[in-house]
């Protein structure tokens, strides 16, 4: 996993952070709704995260959906929650030779594209 990244093809942000991203040459892309995430390559993406958690999205629709909010989740219900189903995947996801960046932020993306293009 030197270089992947774990997109949704229909989110457009993920789509305008791909663009942002290029050239893609020698990375790997996983669309996590067709090719779905398997618990090897998430329990890599958690050590290198540091959690669970922290590669979970908040945002998903099923999040409050299922009441979730409400809830007190471990690190075991989130891994559980992000291989049952791709849109709790906190994404994109970028692994850039042992570097891992989650999320959309500004921040995040910089730094992505920094360790992609040095």
């Amino acid at each position: 996993m030197t270089k992947t990244i774990f997109h949704l093809g229909s989110c457009s942000t993920c789509q305008r952070i791909l663009k942002e991203l290029e050239p893609l040459d020698g990375v790997q892309l996983q669309e996590i709704k067709s090719q779905s995430i398997s618990e090897v390559q998430l329990e890599e993406l958690m050590s290198l995260a540091g959690s669970y958690e922290a590669l979970f999205s908040r945002r998903a629709i099923l999040f409050r959906q299922r009441g979730l909010h409400e809830k007190t989740l471990s690190e075991t219900d989130y891994k559980k929650l992000i291989l049952e189903h791709y849109t709790f995947l906190k994404r994109p996801v970028a692994v850039i030779d042992g570097a891992i960046f989650v999320g959309n932020s500004k921040k995040v993306v910089a730094a992505a594209k920094e360790a992609l293009h040095p």
